[in-house]
């Protein structure tokens, strides 16, 4: 997938219930794909994008959350940590799929289906140039706000 177009797809988002991919076309996008709203990972990870969100806009990046959290569940977790970027609602896993984050974890000792914590970032052109999987929070935003700079 890397150095292709990345997949198209559309779905609703915070603040855009008509929103698609595809319409980001000449800014870079930052796609991080987190397991759920409000757990411990998932705000840290929010939280450290939302900190670092000026110097993504001034390098003309848009950052996205995904997760198969419902828009209401969005809505609230965005207004709790003060999010300044939208979050997209994948209940059906449409783009968790074009991008291969559904995976089998284990949870308290159970085999459980859910999002591998992954990050993919799209050039001006709609190009996929880097992936993350398997994300470990800390340091992770700073890492891809680097990797920005240099496209």
């Amino acid at each position: 997938m890397l150095d292709q177009a990345a997949p198209d797809f559309s779905l609703p988002a915070t603040g855009n219930p008509d929103f698609s991919l595809s319409s980001l076309k000449g800014s870079k996008v930052v796609l991080y794909f987190y397991p759920k709203d409000s757990t411990p990972g998932c705000t840290t990870e929010s939280q450290n994008f939302r900190d670092l969100h000026d110097e993504f806009v001034a390098a003309n990046t848009v950052v996205l959350g995904i997760s198969r959290d419902s828009i209401k569940s969005h809505d609230n977790f965005r207004a709790k940590q003060a999010l300044p970027f939208a979050l997209v609602s994948d209940p059906d896993e449409t783009a968790c799929t074009l991008f291969g984050v559904m995976k089998m974890k284990n949870m308290y000792g159970k085999q459980v289906r859910g999002i591998e914590r992954s990050t993919f970032v799209i050039d001006a052109d709609g190009v996929l140039r880097r992936e993350w999987r398997g994300v470990k929070v800390p340091g992770h935003a700073q890492e891809v706000l680097d990797y920005i700079k240099t496209l």
